[in-house]
């Protein structure tokens, strides 16, 4: 088997929930050597988050595959000692504290170069280190509408709403990885490399993907309103509904996209309309554009649409649900979703591994752990601590 791209990267996860933690899964999933520090008896929240299965958390797979699980106390003075050990062995430390935590604790970025100059620390928050809101309690729902992108989601005669799911959390765990793949490389490949401190925003995660509305205000004084779908970038898109009841997303990005649509709606006469000859003028005309093609996607069956609309290269998608995506044959030939075993319940199916590499392809090479599991592999093969220590720990609920 060839070896993984982050094979012998050590990591010191300390994190909680999404944000951080999914960044440690990230690196783990292509080699790193993940481990995850976990309150006693208690562990991550995560593990107490639903939906659950039998009193089994069922995010806990897909969300820490790959992590080894050390059980530490950081308030305490026996447990940060242990952990410093840890720091001393590792390269990347990935925390989400509320800031000032850590350095309560003992074990601040300033103390724990001290130990380990070249580490890289990673540090999440819901506003960063540094600011007037640093301090501030932080989670990716409120973190979404600091952002500016809550403001814009939802129709504009109803209250704003907030995405489903935990996006901002997952889309910042990727900056996680990005930042300490990119800290690591500087490190090791730069004749003059150090490690260094990473501060990441949940905020400033999705900020830095709405530089539409930076650049719309700051030029054009526009406060961009709530709509329920694409809205002032291309005409037409939107949702529509077919003859058999589907919906479907279509979205023409460009002037020549629009053109293959409108061949394939046998419209050619709107290539020379004035009033929809351009995306400028179309935009102009939204709402009777968007009706045109809704019309005529209400004359089809939803299959016969989408071969159509494929042949002419129109980017459409059917809009799937979950039972949808497991029975979907091209999310099968991805391997989008993959099957691995459960202690408990046998087997569990999870996300695959993304993105795909040619020669070094990330693998799931062991399951999520259960709390505490390998506190004597740690404790003692990797710090050397006698089992006389670690049974004191234990007794102490330092581990």
């Amino acid at each position: 088997m060839s070896r993984l791209p982050l094979e012998g990267v050590k990591v010191l996860d300390v994190s909680t929930m999404i944000a951080a933690p999914f960044g440690a899964v990230l690196l783990g999933d292509f080699g790193a050597d993940v481990i995850k520090v976990e309150m006693p008896e208690k562990g991550d929240t995560l593990r107490h988050v639903g939906p659950f299965l039998d009193h089994e958390p069922l995010r806990w797979p897909g969300l820490s595959r790959n992590k080894k699980s050390l059980t530490l106390d950081l308030r305490k003075e026996e447990g940060m000692n242990i952990f410093k050990k840890l720091v001393s062995k590792v390269d990347i430390v990935i925390e989400n504290f509320r800031p000032g935590t850590l350095e309560k604790w003992g074990g601040g970025y300033e103390e724990l170069k001290k130990i380990n100059p070249n580490l890289v620390m990673i540090r999440v928050s819901g506003y960063g280190q540094t600011g007037p809101f640093r301090e501030k309690a932080g989670f990716g729902t409120p973190a979404t509408a600091f952002s500016g992108f809550t403001y814009l989601q939802g129709f504009p005669d109803r209250p704003p709403v907030s995405p489903p799911f935990s996006l901002t959390d997952y889309i910042t765990g990727i900056y996680v990885a990005f930042a300490a793949v990119t800290a690591i490389y500087y490190r090791d490949a730069h004749p003059n490399g150090e490690g260094q401190m990473v501060d990441i925003a949940l905020y400033e995660s999705v900020f830095r993907m709405l530089e539409f509305l930076v650049a719309e205000y700051d030029q054009l004084g526009k406060i961009r309103e709530r709509s329920p779908g694409l809205a002032g970038h291309s005409s037409p898109a939107g949702t529509f509904m077919t003859k058999d009841g589907h919906w479907v997303v279509l979205v023409t990005s460009t002037d020549s996209t629009f053109e293959r649509l409108a061949k394939a709606m046998n419209r050619e006469d709107l290539l020379t309309n004035e009033k929809f000859c351009t995306n400028e003028r179309r935009l102009q005309n939204n709402d009777e554009m968007n009706q045109m093609v809704a019309d005529w996607i209400q004359s089809m069956r939803r299959e016969e649409l989408l071969h159509l609309l494929d042949e002419y290269g129109v980017p459409v998608s059917p809009i799937l649900n979950i039972k949808d995506i497991f029975e979907h044959p091209h999310y099968q030939a991805r391997e989008n979703i993959i099957e691995v075993k459960h202690p408990r319940l046998g087997k569990i199916k999870v996300p695959g591994i993304v993105p795909k590499f040619e020669k070094t392809p990330g693998t799931i090479r062991h399951i999520a752990p259960d709390l505490g599991e390998h506190n004597y592999e740690i404790l003692h093969d990797m710090l050397g601590l006698s089992e006389t220590e670690i049974q004191d720990l234990q007794n102490k609920k330092i581990i």
